[in-house]
């Protein structure tokens, strides 16, 4: 099953395998018709304002039995060719062809060219939870610190947490996850963060994906992105070098 996280009603895909869940439910007075809740089961609901996607990844760790799955967002899925249309995702047939071939599909990686992975967080974000992860990393997940260093040194990146899989490599996936960010949680105080910065886990889930993969050695195909509302580029390129250049100037990371 393929989950798409939301926070709010919105037009989802006709086809069969894709299943809407409202991350932060919790929080919520309603539920849409035909949507999941991440506030049953074992779950992080009401963490969502910090960990966004990341609580519906926490449910489908500990509240689903499907064979594959996979996490898409409510105006970004995978597809075969880069369009706007929700016709042009994945469908299942396709999904189980990738995944005859490959042990995991991915989102055609960013390439930021001027600058590396590190550098592009630390301008982008706030300096603290960065370092406490690799802390965290270095210390208690050491078999992946030199995968998170390559990760650090690289100018592209697997970014928005979105992924296919069988479930078996995602609970190992997941568990690493969350592992060390609830390792980073004990050591920083989100009260601190406004607006964008109070997202800070989604924001590092972003580094760990690649650091995950490439300490396990599992073979990757990358689709590309499928944006349901356009982006402005000129307004993206314009804050990309804002942050580089003036580091110190007011930050706008998502769009």
């Amino acid at each position: 099953m393929i989950y798409i996280a939301t926070h709010k009603k919105y037009v989802m895909p006709p086809f069969d395998g894709y299943q809407p869940i409202l991350v932060g439910a919790a929080r919520h007075s309603e539920l849409p018709s035909g949507y999941l809740s991440d506030a049953t089961g074992r779950n992080i609901s009401l963490k969502n304002s910090n960990f966004n996607e990341l609580t519906a990844i926490y449910w489908i760790r500990y509240n689903t039995k499907d064979e594959v799955v996979g996490l898409m967002h409510y105006r970004r899925y995978l597809g075969l060719k880069k369009s706007h249309r929700l016709e042009d995702i994945l469908q299942n047939q396709q999904i189980n062809h990738l995944l005859s071939q490959y042990d995991i599909i991915l989102p055609k990686k960013r390439n930021y060219i001027i600058e590396n992975q590190k550098d592009h967080y630390l301008h982008a974000h706030s300096t603290e939870p960065y370092v406490i992860m690799k802390q965290v990393i270095a210390m208690k997940y050491v078999e992946y610190l030199p995968a998170f260093e390559q990760m650090e040194k690289s100018t592209s990146a697997h970014l928005f947490n979105m992924f296919i899989m069988p479930k078996r490599l995602f609970n190992d996936y997941a568990d690493f996850l969350f592992g060390v960010l609830e390792e980073v949680e004990k050591n920083i105080d989100t009260e601190k963060f406004e607006g964008q910065e109070a997202r800070v886990y989604g924001f590092l889930a972003e580094r760990l994906m690649d650091t995950w993969v490439n300490t396990k050695r599992v073979s990757v195909v990358e689709c590309p992105v499928i944006g349901l509302e356009r982006t402005n580029w000129l307004d993206k390129g314009y804050n990309f070098l804002k942050r580089k250049f003036f580091p110190k100037s007011k930050k706008k990371v998502h769009f």
